[in-house]
């Protein structure tokens, strides 16, 4: 997630009773759980500053995600470790299909898109 999205969040109106205002942490934390949820997903693949981060142990469930909000719709952008020897289309698609029903679930948002990057893969042992 980029620094400078960590402290904005998202406001919408529920029938007319109040606002609901949303951190993109929050969103980006549902995806991340949601993707590393799913059978062939090693790990999420942060940048080298969250992965240093992660090394002197502020590790953060977001690592990996990044959020962009345009009024009520969400893009987001995963970078993830697959297992060797998966479908990485099917695990991808399995991917995309978690996350964008936990968010719009979990937060009434509307998820237009949810791009997978694959950043590489993990040997099994």
């Amino acid at each position: 997630m980029d620094k400078e999205n960590k402290t904005a969040y998202s406001e919408y109106n529920i029938e007319e009773v109040g606002q609901v205002q949303i951190a993109d942490e929050v969103i980006a934390v549902i995806a991340s759980i949601a993707a590393t949820e799913v059978e062939g997903v090693a790990k999420m693949s942060g940048n080298i500053t969250s992965e240093i981060a992660g090394m002197v142990g502020m590790k953060s469930l977001s690592k990996g995600v990044k959020v962009r909000i345009d009024e009520e719709k969400v893009d987001i952008t995963l970078n993830l470790i697959m297992d060797y020897g998966v479908s990485i289309p099917a695990v991808s698609r399995e991917v995309q299909d978690r996350v964008k029903n936990s968010i719009e679930t979990m937060t009434g948002l509307e998820v237009s898109e949810v791009n997978v990057r694959i950043a590489g893969i993990q040997m099994q042992p």
